[in-house]
């Protein structure tokens, strides 16, 4: 992913509606893995629509700054 808050977030909004694999650090030494969809862009957060079969809520939102920090890995699924 790109380097700065402006390049990561104009290059989330290129892929709205793009299947995305997440990997978020939630603690010391622990990762969750959540797929879905990306859905919508703001200005300081982005929403995943996520696989209902798989996960036990709906939606979540994550901040550029996580991807930036590597807090929140984006893999997209489908190749454009």
């Amino acid at each position: 992913m790109p380097t700065t808050l402006s390049t990561i977030k104009k290059a989330l909004e290129e892929r709205i509606g793009s299947k995305i694999m997440l990997v978020a650090q939630t603690g010391r030494k622990r990762q969750t893995q959540r797929r879905g969809v990306l859905t919508e862009t703001y200005p300081a957060v982005f929403v995943v629509d996520l696989d209902p079969e798989e996960n036990s809520f709906e939606r979540v939102s994550y901040s550029y700054s996580d991807v930036l920090t590597k807090s929140v890995e984006i893999e997209f699924l489908d190749t454009v």
